[in-house]
């Protein structure tokens, strides 16, 4: 316990941690705090506290899935909550600084996305049972951030919104084609056809997402308006009047990004208008979170803006508006978290007890980086022209009040 011992003293000021050893012992670590509520674990074996002191996120990550590590007060999201506040970002918080530098050249390699290569990341996370994301998704499956202009909405209102706000972004006109980069279980696709008539062709990586996708389609009859391939971006040809992209960019890559804009550039139209909508870091460039990227999203990276602008100057294309999204993801993963809590039995039966304990401990992660770390969401429209959208925002208010209140 000496070295997690040694730690754990530094870590955690804010907030109370009772660890209890293998051995019995009670070991306190910092002081009552309104920020953050009391939390005790137990660890059931002697080696679990020096893997975890030797490799924070890998050795905690690990021992919860495996049962080593157990909540005895509170659950993982708040033993999560109380780390990540504790090494949350902020000019004054010295244990950050002293503690939390992710191992940025070793994470580097894990970017290289070749197509076969983010083909395989893809499946990894995608590919998983259908009914695994029917639990704890919206019924539109929009597996990406919600819009909570109202914190006390529910999922499924917030998702709605979510596609309302990025549709007014796109300033569609009837008859346009749209190319949806990352079209996930056709959802957005869908929409966009039904509320501004235009045609539009999803394409993704994940056969269990193309499959559903195209039975949607099928489904809704407008098969022949609303396609959707399995295609890596690099391989899409023609033009397109719009493109949208939710939630599909944290795949990329930074080794990619010049690739990936001057493809989306290519296959704009000269007056085309593109809205990406990326998860980003508010805290500059870093690598990504070992355990996440052994488990949950391999070869995922989150952009700071400024490792994003350099290839859009390049690409010769003009940011004609960029919005943050700040708690919005914190409010979409609790609600995803809590979803997946009371359906543990289900997720169980599909896989394991394993499984379950490491969908929720990449959720509360998520819960804690999106509240206390540098995480946030960012949508960025761009253009091939500086005049392709009006210059003031007053189109996409206009127009996101009347895609609401078409539902």
């Amino acid at each position: 316990m000496y070295l997690f011992d040694r730690l754990f003293r530094t870590l955690v000021r804010s907030g109370t941690l009772i660890v209890i050893a293998a051995d019995g012992r009670k070991l306190l670590y910092g002081a009552p705090s309104a920020e953050v509520r009391p939390v005790t674990i137990r660890f059931t074996d002697s080696g679990t506290p020096r893997r975890i002191a030797r490799n924070p996120a890998m050795g905690a990550g690990e021992a919860y899935m495996d049962g080593r590590l157990i909540v005895e007060e509170g659950d993982i999201r708040q033993f999560l909550d109380l780390i990540g506040y504790n090494v949350r970002w902020d000019a004054d918080n010295p244990v950050r600084t002293r503690l939390w530098r992710p191992q940025r050249i070793a994470a580097m390699f894990d970017t290289w996305n070749w197509q076969r290569r983010a083909k395989r990341n893809v499946a990894h996370h995608y590919d998983l049972s259908a009914g695994l994301y029917d639990l704890f998704l919206d019924a539109d499956r929009q597996y990406s951030c919600a819009f909570f202009d109202d914190p006390a909405k529910s999922l499924d209102q917030a998702q709605a919104d979510k596609k309302a706000h990025i549709a007014a972004k796109l300033a569609l006109k009837p008859g346009q084609k749209v190319l949806d980069i990352g079209c996930g279980w056709g959802g957005m696709a869908l929409y966009l056809n039904r509320v501004a008539d235009v045609d539009v062709l999803g394409i993704t990586l994940s056969e269990e997402q193309l499959k559903i996708a195209r039975q949607r389609a099928a489904a809704a009859g407008v098969a022949n308006r609303v396609r959707f391939e399995l295609l890596d971006y690099r391989q899409v040809t023609g033009i397109f009047d719009r493109i949208v992209s939710v939630g599909m960019f944290e795949h990329v890559g930074p080794p990619h990004y010049r690739t990936f804009f001057d493809a989306c550039r290519d296959l704009l139209a000269p007056d085309g208008v593109m809205l990406l909508h990326t998860i980003g870091r508010a805290d500059g460039p870093g690598a990504t979170d070992p355990w996440l990227a052994k488990y949950i999203f391999p070869g995922g990276y989150v952009p700071a803006l400024s490792q994003m602008m350099p290839a859009i100057e390049r690409a010769f294309l003009w940011v004609t508006d960029i919005e943050a999204l700040r708690l919005h993801y914190a409010y979409t993963t609790a609600a995803w978290y809590d979803r997946v809590t009371a359906h543990e039995a289900e997720i169980t039966a599909l896989y394991d007890a394993r499984f379950f304990r490491m969908w929720q401990f990449y959720l509360a992660g998520a819960i804690a980086a999106f509240r206390h770390d540098g995480h946030l969401v960012f949508q960025i429209q761009l253009a091939r022209k500086r005049d392709a959208v009006p210059i003031t925002r007053t189109y996409m208010e206009q127009e996101e009040a009347r895609l609401r209140a078409l539902d």
